[in-house]
């Protein structure tokens, strides 16, 4: 029964969602992640935390859970399917119930989102995440340009309407996520974007 599969697809997007690549690998090091610098499990804040090799190993992480659970989805129910399947997902990175419901922002799962939903899709995403980064020097531009960019692309390239529901549902969940980043950056304290050297 379709019913049957929906259930499967959401609540094991979400429980795959749940696991916090940033928070297993900082807990590997040492530390809690969430107990260091912005305080957020994600890509970014390993990054600034533990290095470069750490962000990316994050970032690929998260991108990896999404595209299975959204591989999973469409292949059970179709375009449906990897809608519901992406929304459980970055629900469960957001809010992630083995670790107190504090996970990441949205933005490495939002990037595997932008690629299920359409190659240019992602292309584009990844050029506005790029560029706004760098010319502000402020990763949380850069990330909340990306989700806007997502929904705006979406509409251009006239994607199927349960990609544009997810492409939509996943930006305004990225952008919630960085309410306090944009809080700061109205008033001008959100710092540069550094990594941790060597580590």
């Amino acid at each position: 029964m379709d019913v049957l599969k929906y259930i499967f697809i959401i609540v094991g997007g979400y429980l795959l969602g749940s696991v916090s690549i940033s928070i297993i690998l900082s807990r590997m090091l040492g530390t809690d992640v969430r107990k260091k610098g912005s305080g957020n499990a994600g890509a970014t804040n390993m990054a600034r935390t533990f290095g470069l090799l750490a962000g990316f190993a994050t970032l690929a992480g998260d991108f990896l859970k999404a595209v299975i659970v959204m591989f999973v989805g469409y292949r059970l129910c179709g375009d449906w399917g990897l809608m519901a399947g992406g929304m459980a997902c970055t629900t469960g990175h957001c809010f992630p119930i083995f670790y107190g419901f504090r996970g990441g922002k949205g933005i490495s799962v939002g990037a595997a989102i932008g690629l299920a939903i359409d190659w240019r899709v992602f292309l584009g995403i990844v050029a506005v995440f790029l560029i706004a980064a760098f010319l502000s020097k402020k990763a949380s531009v850069g990330s909340v340009c990306a989700a806007v960019a997502v929904v705006v692309l979406s509409f251009v390239f006239a994607v199927p309407l349960p990609r544009l529901l997810l492409a939509i549902y996943a930006a305004a969940l990225a952008v919630f996520q960085h309410r306090a980043n944009l809080k700061r950056l109205s008033e001008g304290t959100e710092p540069d974007f550094k990594a941790a050297d060597g580590k």
